[in-house]
């Protein structure tokens, strides 16, 4: 994950006391401090309108 996928609050809670998050798998997260929950950011691609 590069710095540009830093999310500015958390999906569940939505407060903003997030903190990286990387496992022993090597697979980046984020920590949110507030609701105590692990959460990722993917980016899926460019969607085009039907």
């Amino acid at each position: 994950m590069t710095e540009r996928a830093a999310p500015f609050y958390c999906p569940y809670c939505g407060e903003e006391d997030l903190e990286p998050y990387v496992t022993e798998e090597e697979s980046h997260g984020w920590y949110c401090r507030s609701c105590a929950r692990a959460f990722r950011v993917k980016f899926l691609g460019l969607g085009v309108r039907s």
